[in-house]
């Protein structure tokens, strides 16, 4: 369900600028700052470049991307 919500302009346009940078609509940009958000304080011990990786191994998994990890003689 799509809600309108007031945010100060200083947010929108830092949105805008970081959404034009990663291809993302402004919305879509702060949707995505509001998830990483949302993780982080639900998982206050994880660094943010783990997140990212977290979230880009999500998406691989749905987009079917997966590979078998093979494991050498001496791992077993």
């Amino acid at each position: 369900m799509a809600i309108s919500i007031k945010l100060s302009d200083e947010l929108v346009d830092q949105a805008r600028r970081y959404g034009h940078v990663f291809q993302r609509s402004t919305p879509k940009q702060i949707e995505y700052w509001s998830r990483i958000g949302q993780i982080a304080e639900e998982n206050p011990d994880l660094p943010y470049a783990f997140i990212k990786e977290i979230l880009l191994a999500d998406q691989e998994a749905k987009d079917g991307q997966l590979t078998s990890y093979e494991f050498g003689p001496n791992e077993r």
